[in-house]
């Protein structure tokens, strides 16, 4: 699925450079091969610590990189980061790049944290290149002590860039949304895997108490659950499912992912850590005003001069919003793991529409200017230029 990363940008890559793809075996990978005539190579890697698949891995990926002699590796998630730099830099490869596409250990603890941080220090170390995909990943990367190299964000952030144009309120999309929207019905929306680490406890929680208190409004969960690796509390498990205005809608892409943005109101993503989520730049570019928690990344989209306008509940009477809660241009910012403040700001999208309103102006203008697709990439392109 990391193919996705790149995928976009191959057209304009291989007409300067011969491309290379290598990644775990998938179908992403043959739709590449097929696409854009890019040779792919195919290593299995474990997502997780395993230590003998990965030595397995490091080797295939020593011998690869012996045989092709490349003038470059790029890679763009953690664990491919570890085994590519490593093995990059064993085989001298000139020029050896990491994007931190996030961070894991910034909310681990104990032993896991001392090896998440490790094994990002070896990252850095092998690489002489780092990319941080946005300003907070700089920022941890630095006080984590991680590494004293140069680093630099490209353009505002993010790796990938939004098409404006497939994420508009086309009339197909509009049609498809027309089936998912309910009238006279608030809908919040929140896209992303249903595990504890995306907030899904203290949404459910905050989402439940808003329902007892306003009838007409609804979640979607647009995303699969990970009872393996991450799974939600008992209690929210059992509030998802015996609750009709709580809707699963399971894992979407293409036209049918922007169809649940254009029927929504609000999008809300109360994740613990990113390093930079394209969902929320996703809900932007289709108009909605988002909710997010103040992380890495999250906090880089949600931006701008506070809003002046005043609080109001359905009543239109005038309301402090809470120290917590920062009003931006195109959304509110909230602690992590906070299901009060979460709460406060579900309640205010449903009952304040003039400041809902001023916010869905905002929205897709505040994305186009910092990460349409065309800019993102050009940002990549030139920082190629620049170090090859």
């Amino acid at each position: 699925m990391s193919v996705g990363f790149v995928a976009g940008m191959l057209s304009d890559l291989t007409k300067k450079y011969e491309v290379v793809l290598l990644s775990s075996p998938g179908p992403e990978m043959e739709d590449a091969k097929e696409k854009f005539g890019v040779r792919t190579i195919e290593v299995a890697m474990e997502r997780h610590i395993s230590l003998i698949k990965d030595l397995t891995s490091l080797l295939k990926l020593i011998r690869i990189f012996k045989r092709e002699k490349p003038d470059m590796v790029h890679s763009m998630t953690p664990k491919a980061g570890l085994l590519c730099m490593v093995a990059a830099w064993m085989t001298r490869v000139p020029v050896r790049i990491h994007t931190f596409t996030g961070l894991v250990w910034p909310t681990a603890k104990g032993l896991q944290r001392w090896i998440l941080k490790m094994t990002d220090r070896i990252t850095c170390f092998c690489a002489t290149h780092v990319i941080p995909e946005g300003q907070g990943v700089l920022n941890d990367l630095k006080a984590g002590g991680i590494t004293n190299k140069e680093m630099k964000v490209l353009g505002y952030g993010n790796v990938k860039g939004i098409d404006m144009t497939r994420f508009s309120h086309r009339p197909e999309i509009m049609e498809k949304a027309k089936v998912i929207r309910k009238d006279d019905v608030f809908t919040f929306l929140f896209v992303g895997r249903i595990v504890k680490d995306k907030g899904i406890n203290e949404l459910v929680e905050a989402y439940i108490r808003l329902h007892d208190e306003y009838r007409n409004v609804r979640l979607i969960l647009v995303g699969s659950f990970e009872e393996s690796l991450d799974p939600i509390s008992p209690i929210a498990k059992e509030q998802i499912e015996k609750t009709p205005d709580i809707i699963v809608a399971g894992e979407q892409s293409g036209d049918n992912l922007i169809a649940y943005y254009a029927a929504a109101d609000c999008f809300v993503f109360p994740s613990y850590r990113e390093g930079f989520p394209n969902t929320v730049i996703e809900a932007g570019a289709m108009e909605l005003p988002c909710i997010v928690t103040d992380i890495n990344g999250s906090r880089e989209i949600i931006t701008g001069a506070p809003l002046q306008l005043p609080f109001v509940d359905g009543d239109n009477e005038v309301m402090n919003a809470p120290v917590s809660v920062s009003v931006k241009q195109n959304g509110i910012i909230i602690p992590s793991k906070d299901v009060e403040a979460l709460y406060e700001a579900m309640k205010r999208m449903v009952t304040d529409k003039e400041i809902r309103e001023e916010m869905v102006k905002n929205a897709r203008p505040m994305i186009e200017s910092r990460f349409e697709q065309g800019f993102v990439r050009k940002c990549l392109y030139e920082f190629y230029e620049e170090i090859v």
